[in-house]
């Protein structure tokens, strides 16, 4: 999933950031409410975090301006809040749950996952094309009775080319994708991201199936026999 993470605490949003990319999150994490107003004007994601206490625009305003605009997308709330009369506020500005700090990492996938299932995209727990299955929870590929481990970058891209399947996705669309708002991947990082994930589906007899296309970039196609 594409995820917004609004957190101005540093000390926080880091290992908020990290625990969402290992566990095969996109995570674009920023600071302040502003660049939040901007990035959502920008982008279509599929899970907002806001904390509640924002420089600028907090994160309540940042989810009443996000419905009123008819986004769907579900929002989480992350405050220090715990009255019965601040969970109803921050309900009734339109957020789909509410995680009272310190944040346990494990309780928060645990709703991320739950949050994932409500949303209009939501298409199951696994991917398929053909006869290779990529498992949204457990961040592995099946094939034949043959099951290997990704790490969460890797994870990140094959959803992205199932998601995509057949299409070629250039290399400055898998960077945008791919890598948070705010930071620069280097230089070979794509290439060398294809060749690990082609080494994953190679332990599953689908190697062949990661096309490069050349000039143009990667396409994810089942092998004519």
């Amino acid at each position: 999933m594409l995820i917004l993470l609004v957190e101005d605490d540093l000390a926080q949003l880091e290992p908020l950031r990290a625990a969402l990319t290992k566990a095969g999150h996109n995570v674009d994490a920023i600071e302040d409410g502003e660049t939040a107003q901007w990035l959502l004007s920008q982008k279509n994601y599929d899970l907002l975090i806001l904390d509640w206490m924002l420089p600028k625009v907090s994160g309540v305003d940042l989810c009443l301006e996000y419905r009123r605009a008819g986004k769907t997308a579900p929002v989480m709330m992350l405050t220090a809040k715990d009255t019965t009369s601040d969970k109803v506020y921050g309900l009734d500005a339109g957020a789909d749950d509410y995680l009272v700090k310190p944040v346990d990492i494990i309780e928060l996938l645990a709703r991320v996952r739950a949050l994932r299932r409500r949303s209009p995209l939501w298409q199951g727990d696994k991917l398929t094309l053909a006869d290779l299955h990529l498992d949204l929870n457990n961040l592995t590929i099946e094939r034949n009775q043959l099951t290997t481990q990704l790490s969460g970058r890797e994870f990140q891209l094959m959803e992205y080319l199932m998601r995509h399947p057949r299409q070629i996705l250039s290399h400055n669309q898998i960077e945008q994708t791919l890598w948070g708002w705010g930071t620069e991947p280097e230089s070979n990082a794509v290439t060398t991201l294809v060749r690990r994930l082609r080494q994953r589906l190679q332990t599953v007899g689908a190697k062949d199936w990661l096309e490069n296309v050349y000039g143009m970039g990667y396409r994810l196609n089942v092998p004519e026999k």
